[in-house]
């Protein structure tokens, strides 16, 4: 087996590894390797994960699992780097800056770089410090290559021949001027957006309550912002919404809503709401936790003209038979490896190192 097999038999390995953790249940399945080694200790790590961050509950933390392990089958990884020049790189050490925002968010990125063949030197979120470091120790026993290759650092970032980080449009700034000198890929603050065009039926609604609460709408891939028709009957969106009710129970996430709702009606904003949720009219796309801004059209060729000089601020496109490259109700939160964050090819720009 040559080294880049041996690297993709290593995620494959690590993909299985997490199929034990879903949604349904947490489940020992005797036949995924070192799992004697590795299987206990994980699930104390997800514990660890949810108890030092109120926004990773354990729905969210497993429901991340259920996504890497679908991700991580032969055949996607395969036709994931098929396109991809990654043989012959000369191995580099790349930083990567992570957010924390949601569970393993920077795991894309840590993937993308060890299967390149190049050195991992991460700088992780205090939010989201306990799993990936557990999984790296999996795979370096799963791969002796790897030992060696993987470092984790909460100090100044120092030796390293390329960066990729991930922050805020303020962080992007001191990031850019920062590490002006190393090739780069920088991400800013992102946003999701539905379009409601009146052909949606009830499930798509249904569907689209997923976009907008899975990790409580902190993801990029979160819709923040519906463009509606003028004459739009926001009845339908708020019954599909209405499933996701329980999501007030979260005392973090009732918090934001009521501080939120509390600051739009001493402005005396017109807001609809629903009793865990509210809607505002507002041009901006991020909107705060609890809260979906929306905004009127009135022609839906100038709607994709907007969306297309807005493109740097979004991430995804949901709509049904409305623009290329749109997203389907409710499949946001499920990437292909393909998906790149801000449409930048992260294993082209590894490749060329």
């Amino acid at each position: 087996m040559d080294k880049i097999e041996k690297r993709i038999d290593s995620f494959v390995k690590l993909g299985q590894f997490l199929s034990q953790f879903s949604r349904q249940g947490i489940d020992k399945n005797d036949t995924v390797s070192l799992n004697e080694m590795f299987f206990d200790g994980f699930k104390h790590q997800l514990k660890l994960a949810e108890e030092s961050n109120s926004w990773f509950t354990k729905e969210n933390l497993l429901f991340s699992c259920e996504n890497w392990s679908e991700a991580l089958s032969l055949s996607n990884i395969q036709k994931w780097i098929s396109e991809e020049n990654i043989n012959n790189t000369s191995s580099k050490k790349v930083a990567i800056i992570m957010a924390g925002n949601i569970p393993l968010v920077g795991f894309h990125d840590f993937l993308s770089v060890l299967l390149s063949g190049h050195s991992v030197l991460a700088k992780l979120s205090s939010n989201d410090k306990h799993l990936l470091p557990f999984l790296a120790k999996y795979l370096e026993f799963t791969n002796e290559d790897f030992k060696g290759k993987i470092e984790f650092t909460s100090e100044k970032l120092e030796n390293f021949d390329a960066v990729i980080a991930t922050g805020s449009d303020n962080t992007s700034r001191y990031f850019e001027y920062y590490f002006k000198d190393k090739p780069n890929i920088i991400r800013k603050n992102r946003n999701s957006v539905a379009v409601i065009t009146g052909n949606e039926n009830e499930s798509d609604f249904n569907a689209l309550s997923e976009d907008v609460f899975r990790y409580f709408g902190l993801g990029c891939r979160s819709v923040s912002k519906l463009f509606v028709p003028r004459e739009f009957n926001f009845d339908a969106f708020f019954k599909g919404m209405f499933q996701k009710q329980d999501i007030i129970n979260n005392t973090k996430y009732a918090n934001n809503y009521d501080y939120n709702k509390a600051v739009y009606l001493m402005s005396e904003f017109d807001i609809l709401e629903n009793g865990f949720l509210m809607i505002k009219e507002d041009e901006s796309y991020a909107s705060p936790i609890a809260s979906v801004f929306y905004e009127y059209y009135d022609n839906s060729d100038d709607l994709k003209i907007k969306l297309h000089e807005d493109r740097e601020k979004i991430q995804c496109i949901v709509a049904k038979d409305f623009i290329k490259n749109e997203i389907k109700f409710g499949q946001t939160q499920h990437p292909n490896l393909w998906d790149y964050a801000d449409g930048v090819n992260t294993l082209k720009f590894l490749s060329t190192l």
